[in-house]
């Protein structure tokens, strides 16, 4: 399934565990086309069906660039790097050794997804080291003689995130820096998952997005945003709002997830069902709290505030 978005820009949804407008991976057209996230290993038929159908050969793919490496955004990137074999693999440069040996990542997914990891994301093949070419921060990658992709290294959600800008449509291609926007859902909701999460960053890399005034902003999930600026100080806001409460919650020794759910819950009221089920699934709010807790512990050197001895065990991320 694929949708022409721009001029030149294919949004191909990937179909998490067969759910539509869930994962988007994006062809940036033109001499040296490039795949900006594969989505997970599960999603990798999906993907190239996508681009049978676009008539895109095996040799003809140029480069595939991952935001980051958490597995619904670069799962597949060892599969699809054997399949089209001339494809330049792009990556952070905190994220490419565990591109080339994903053994450790895979070893950590697995304690953090549980069964979710076979039955919904799959894992991570090898990219061969010649393979893969570490973007520094502003460093262009050519898709044709007049348009290119600019790297924007964007922390916060993971240390080895990083967004692209398109010369051509004016599109920023966010991974999860601004947060998870599923269009059946509606809502905005920040993504604030261990071990990496860091308030500071986050924001300043939303605030670096808006200094390059986008003309879209198009998400891994899912799509463009309604209004970029808007969008972008919405996401500022919320994340601020979830800080707030996570924080509160910290240092009264209560639990995060809980406080969390109490504050925030109500977003959901009226979403369908089924449509809830993909938001939690992809975007818990253990998950974020568990970020939460791990970036305030780590701000206030490594010691839990007073009274604060333990995690609380539903803040173990499970999505």
């Amino acid at each position: 399934m694929h949708t022409e978005i721009a001029p030149g820009v294919l949004q191909i949804d990937t179909l998490l565990g067969g759910w539509e407008r869930v994962t988007a991976g994006y062809l940036v057209t033109g001499t040296a086309p490039v795949l900006v996230e594969t989505g997970s290993q599960s999603s990798v038929a999906a993907l190239l069906a996508a681009f049978d159908d676009l008539g895109v050969s095996p040799d003809e793919l140029a480069g595939i660039a991952v935001t980051h490496i958490h597995l619904d955004h670069a799962g597949g990137v060892g599969d699809v790097a054997r399949a089209f074999p001339n494809a330049t693999v792009y990556v952070h440069e905190k994220g490419a050794r565990h591109l080339v040996d994903p053994s450790r990542l895979v070893r950590s997914a697995a304690l953090v997804y549980g069964d979710l990891l076979d039955s919904l994301y799959g894992r991570l093949d090898p990219t061969p080291a010649d393979r893969v070419h570490v973007l520094e921060d502003g460093e262009a990658i050519t898709v044709s003689p007049t348009r290119s992709l600019t790297t924007v290294d964007s922390p916060g959600h993971a240390k080895h995130h990083l967004a692209l800008h398109d010369s051509d449509s004016g599109i920023l291609f966010a991974g999860d820096a601004v947060g998870v926007r599923l269009p059946d859902a509606g809502i905005l909701r920040p993504s604030t998952p261990p071990p990496d999460f860091d308030l500071e960053q986050a924001i300043s890399s939303l605030r670096k997005f808006a200094g390059r005034s986008p003309a879209g902003v198009a998400l891994a999930h899912y799509g463009l945003v309604p209004d970029p600026m808007d969008t972008l100080a919405e996401a500022e806001g919320i994340l601020r709002q979830w800080a707030e409460v996570a924080e509160a919650a910290w240092r009264e020794d209560r639990d995060i997830a809980a406080a969390l759910d109490a504050a925030f819950s109500d977003d959901l009221a009226g979403i369908a069902p089924e449509h809830r089920v993909k938001l939690e699934t992809l975007n818990g709010i253990h998950s974020n709290a568990a970020g939460f807790r791990r970036w305030l512990d780590q701000r206030a050197g490594g010691e839990p505030p007073a009274g604060h001895t333990h995690p609380h065990p539903h803040d173990h991320p499970h999505s």
